[in-house]
C-alpha cells in the first residue's frame, strides 16, 4: 500500500500515526485521473465525497473514498448524470452490506495489494504467476468479492488504458485468462446442474467477461446457468426460448438504459412464455421505469443478483 511521505503542514499528530491510510488531494489526483478542481467540486455541490479535513483545511482522503472516486468515474463512462451518481451510490450501500463486503481501509488496502501483484504478473505476461495469484486470492475471498472487488477493477483499468503502448496487449492477456478460467467454472456446473437460466447480454451492452461472471453468480447448486453468445438478436430471443424452455431469461447490460429499452423489454415479456429479469448495471438504472411492469430487476450486486433470482424462482419477490 502506498506510504504517504509528504503530509501538509497543520496535520495533526493523530493523523500522522495513520499517514499510510490518508492521501492528500494531489496524490488522489494522480491515482484517479480527476484533478483537484473535480474532486473539490464533487464534495460541494453533490456531496459525493466527504474527506478528513485538518486543523488548517487540508483535505485528506482515505482508500474507501478513492474507491468511492473509481466508482463515480465508472458511472460517469457509463453515460450518468454527476448529480444522479448520489443516489446510486446511496443504493449500493446496504448492497454491500448484504454482500458480506465491508467497505473499510483495512480490507481495502488488502485488495489493493492483490491487485498489485496481478497488474505485475499481468505486466510481465507471466501466465504460471498471475494463475499461481488467482488461486491465492480465490482461496482468501468470496466468489463475489473476487471478481467484483479485486479482479475486475483491475480488468477495467487495462480497458481504459488501452491508448498507452502495450496496454492493449495487457488487456487481452488479462481478459483470455480470466475468461477462460470462468467458462471452465461454469463448464464444471453444466453437467450437474439442470439449466432452468438462461442468460444473454442486450447487443453492445457489455463484454464477454462481464456477462461470464453474471452467469457465475446466478449458478447455485440447485441451478445452472446457459448462457447465450454475445450478439444475440434481442428480437429472436422468444424463438431461442420456444426452443430451449427455460424457466427464466435474464438480460445482462452494464450500460445506461436508452429511452426506448422499457417500452421494447415489455414488448418481449409479453411474446414469452418464461420470466424475464434484467440484470447488471442498467438493472438498477431502469428500475424505475420498469415499476408496474412484469419484468423484475436482479440488480448488479453478485450475491443480491443469486439472492433475488432465488426469490423470484420461489414466487417471494415480486417485480
Amino acid at each position: 500500500m502506498p506510504v504517504l511521505t509528504d503530509v501538509p503542514s497543520g496535520v495533526p499528530q493523530a493523523v500522522t500515526l495513520e499517514q499510510e491510510q490518508l492521501y492528500p488531494i494531489r496524490e488522489v489526483a494522480r491515482l484517479t485521473g480527476v484533478n483537484p478542481v473535480t474532486l473539490r467540486a464533487w464534495e460541494r455541490r453533490y456531496g459525493l465525497i466527504v474527506p478528513i479535513r485538518t486543523e488548517s483545511g487540508h483535505r485528506l482522503y482515505s482508500m474507501t473514498d478513492i474507491e468511492r472516486v473509481r466508482s463515480i468515474l465508472g458511472w460517469i463512462d457509463r453515460g450518468v448524470a454527476v448529480s444522479k451518481i448520489g443516489l446510486l451510490l446511496a443504493r449500493a450501500a446496504p448492497l454491500q452490506a448484504l454482500s458480506h463486503i465491508i467497505p473499510n481501509d483495512l480490507v481495502l488496502a488488502d485488495y489493493a495489494q492483490w491487485q498489485h501483484q496481478l497488474r505485475v504478473a499481468v505486466s510481465s505476461f507471466d501466465d504460471v504467476q498471475l494463475e499461481q495469484v488467482y488461486g491465492q486470492i480465490f482461496s482468501s475471498y468470496s466468489l463475489p468479492v473476487v471478481f467484483q472487488d479485486i479482479l475486475v477493477p483491475v480488468w477495467r483499468q487495462l480497458l481504459q488504458r488501452q491508448d498507452q503502448f502495450g496496454g492493449t496487449s495487457e488487456w487481452i492477456f488479462l481478459d483470455g485468462f480470466l475468461r477462460s478460467r470462468v467458462l471452465q467454472r461454469l463448464l464444471l456446473m453444466r453437467d450437474s446442474r439442470p439449466r432452468r437460466v438462461v442468460i444473454g447480454a442486450l447487443a453492445g451492452h457489455c463484454r464477454e467477461l462481464e456477462l461470464l461472471i453474471a452467469a457465475l453468480f446466478l449458478s447455485s447448486p440447485q441451478m445452472g446457468i446457459r448462457v447465450l453468445p454475445i450478439g444475440q438478436p434481442i428480437d429472436e430471443l422468444t424463438l431461442v426460448c420456444e426452443r430451449i424452455k427455460p424457466q427464466v431469461l435474464v438480460l445482462f447490460s452494464n450500460h445506461v438504459p436508452a429511452p426506448e429499452l422499457p417500452r421494447r423489454l415489455n414488448r418481449l415479456a409479453m411474446s414469452l412464455e418464461c420470466r424475464l429479469l434484467l440484470a447488471g448495471d442498467a438493472s438498477d438504472l431502469a428500475q424505475e421505469s420498469l415499476a408496474g411492469s412484469s419484468i423484475g430487476c436482479l440488480g448488479n450486486e453478485g450475491e443480491v443478483m443469486s439472492q433475488r433470482l432465488r426469490q423470484f424462482l420461489a414466487g417471494n419477490l415480486d417485480t
